[in-house]
């Protein structure tokens, strides 16, 4: 790692989707700076179109493995200390309006960034996370008595890593980004 790295790029250099844990219990002192560091997320006109569902019970979290692994994928769900299903809510009108006008999903990426952001306090903890959409949502929202409705875009895998931080392998700079045109 380079040490000239800011603080926040050596945080994002830790952060990564972890699929191994410790069986370590996660405090609740620590989800709870995770949740607070989402709720300041930013958020289209404000509207904060999410809510998280922490799932601590003994019973529950391994129900809820049963529900994101299948056919050969999460096998490492039942590791999971915790889970936390974000449950994607209405946007207030001002956003409502501009996502339709735009034709952008305002609240999705707004729930992406309250994701990445409750993931980020999680690593800067020494919490491990994965974000993981292959689950069955009509069952979760079961277990979880959330209306049938509403959606579940992602679930976040919590515990304490059992595993070192793996190298980043990203697409250089050049090709992921330019300057003043495409």
């Amino acid at each position: 790692m380079n040490t000239n790295e800011t603080p926040f790029a050596l945080l994002a250099s830790k952060r990564q989707s972890d699929r191994k844990y410790k069986d370590t219990p996660v405090e609740k002192e620590k989800i709870l700076r995770c949740l607070e560091t989402a709720r300041l997320s930013p958020s289209a006109c404000n509207s904060q179109p999410w809510h998280f569902v922490v799932v601590d019970d003994e019973k529950l979290v391994q129900d809820m493995a049963k529900n994101v692994v299948s056919v050969g994928m999460n096998s490492f769900a039942p590791q999971a200390k915790m889970w936390v299903a974000v449950v994607l809510e209405k946007m207030n009108f001002t956003a409502t309006i501009g996502s339709v006008i735009k034709d952008k999903e305002y609240s999705l990426l707004d729930v992406g960034i309250a994701v990445n952001q409750f993931c980020l306090q999680a690593a800067e903890l020494g919490l491990g996370t994965c974000i993981i959409g292959w689950f069955d949502e009509k069952k979760v929202k079961k277990l979880l008595q959330i209306n049938s409705r509403k959606r579940v875009p992602v679930l976040i895998s919590v515990g304490y890593p059992d595993s070192d931080t793996r190298p980043k392998v990203r697409k250089p700079l050049d090709k992921m980004s330019s300057w003043n045109k495409y």
